[in-house]
């Protein structure tokens, strides 16, 4: 999405459905802290944007927004470059939130960060 944290960080939607939701990410200059490896705050960015993604899928999005609530993350191994895919999977659909697992993971699918994001349902104003 143009003009965007999703386009400053290359943050790419591959599928959204009822199940969940699939985004990916490149480890690059824009992802990186200043040690070489992935910054952890890309990694949240990565798992709320999958999150959102995924309740505005659940949302009446002519009357309701929806925003994130809460997030926590797990950083479990470092990545240098390439790429790393966010698989979101919803444990609660309910009227005024949501709740999302998030699973970050590379290539070679190792887990490299763990996060749950509750996301807010509201009306539009």
């Amino acid at each position: 999405m143009s003009g965007t944290l999703m386009e400053a960080l290359g943050i790419q939607i591959k599928e959204v459905s009822d199940e969940g939701v699939t985004a990916t990410m490149p480890v690059d200059g824009r992802t990186r802290q200043p040690f070489g490896i992935l910054h952890g705050g890309a990694s949240v960015a990565l798992a709320e944007t999958a999150a959102s993604i995924g309740a505005y899928h659940f949302i009446d999005q002519d009357n309701e927004i929806c925003v994130g609530l809460e997030i926590n993350a797990n950083h479990l191994k470092a990545k240098k470059d390439g790429m790393v895919t966010a698989r979101a999977v919803p444990f609660h659909r309910g009227r005024t939130t949501m709740v999302w697992d998030i699973r970050i993971t590379d290539e070679e699918e190792q887990l490299i960060c763990i996060s749950r994001c509750t996301m807010a349902v509201v009306k539009k104003k």
